[in-house]
């Protein structure tokens, strides 16, 4: 008996087929797209989508990684093999650059994190690119503020997020306009779960970095979080350095992306493991989340992706 791959069934060949849509909408009725690319599960996916809508001519847009600095090396090698795999331009917009010129100013202390700098930067960047979409991997069931964008969501001259006044996006059409200065922000997995992201790794053969999938090695607990040690992470007293095996639910940047004790090496046991999680990967395994009951939304409305 030959088993059909779960993405050939009607809501993952549904979800496909609207992410290649989307796409194929913004090429078409935008100027200078550009797709943000962290090297993490969603972007990977949003890439390898990006490459079937206009499939066999090259991706017509460059990407754009946001380099905090404080990356896991492991996503670095992977957004460098990736992006000469696929052939398309690769863009990156440095916090440092920021930092090094005052315009942010970078926290310091133990619990330091250059996760909110990312938003300056990525402005300036979109800026200085003229970019007038942008294309991110956030979907809705990551987190509450999220779960209320809309697939294009547009953002005014300041780079600002206004929930309260979003367009309509009935039957699928989807409005862009916007005046010289603004854009819009386009979300092509809005509608995909953590567990349609996994079955689509899987059955599509798409590459990760190794992170995500279990491996030894040095972990401390900290606020019910396990972090994993490294070069960027200052240990605090009462700290208890451990060894486990562990993996990623998402990445981002390694002062504040926790992982979680696994064993699961390969796609069909992430899919097994994922399938049974009540608690989403943000909410797990993200100290940046925890500012707030509203930190993210607060973020969004700055300019954060």
């Amino acid at each position: 008996m030959t088993l059909t791959p779960s993405y050939e069934l009607p809501l993952q060949r549904a979800l496909e087929a609207e992410s290649v849509h989307i796409f194929r909408e913004v090429a078409a009725t935008f100027e200078r797209p550009v797709l943000l690319f962290s090297g993490g599960k969603d972007s990977a996916v949003m890439l390898h989508v990006a490459a079937k809508a206009f499939w066999p001519a090259p991706i017509p847009f460059p990407v754009l990684h946001i380099d905090t600095g404080h990356n896991f090396p492991e996503v670095l090698a992977y957004r460098d093999a990736e992006v000469a795999r696929r052939r398309v331009r690769l863009l990156v917009a440095s916090v440092q650059d920021d930092i090094d010129a005052g315009r942010v100013v970078e926290d310091v202390g133990p619990h330091a994190s250059r996760n909110r700098l990312q938003t300056r930067t990525l402005l300036r960047a979109l800026r200085e690119g003229g970019f007038d979409a942008v294309f991110g991997g956030a979907r809705r069931d990551e987190e509450k503020a999220r779960a209320k964008e809309r697939v294009f969501s547009f953002r005014d001259e300041f780079g600002q997020w206004d929930p309260k006044a979003q367009r309509p996006e009935l039957w699928q059409l989807y409005n862009g306009r916007h005046r010289r200065g603004e854009h819009i922000r386009v979300f092509p997995l809005s509608n995909w779960t953590e567990l349609d992201i996994w079955n689509y790794i899987r059955d599509e053969h798409v590459e990760l970095p190794p992170l995500y999938y279990a491996h030894r090695r040095p972990v401390v607990e900290r606020d019910g979080m396990l972090l994993a040690l490294n070069e960027f992470l200052t240990l605090l007293p009462g700290d208890e350095p451990r060894e486990a095996m562990v993996r990623f639910r998402t990445v981002g940047d390694a002062t504040c992306t926790g992982c979680v004790e696994s064993t699961a090496a390969t796609p069909d046991e992430v899919v097994a493991e994922v399938a049974v999680s009540r608690v989403t990967e943000r909410g797990a395994t993200r100290a940046d989340d925890r500012i707030s009951e509203a930190g993210m939304e607060d973020r969004k409305k700055e300019g954060y992706f």
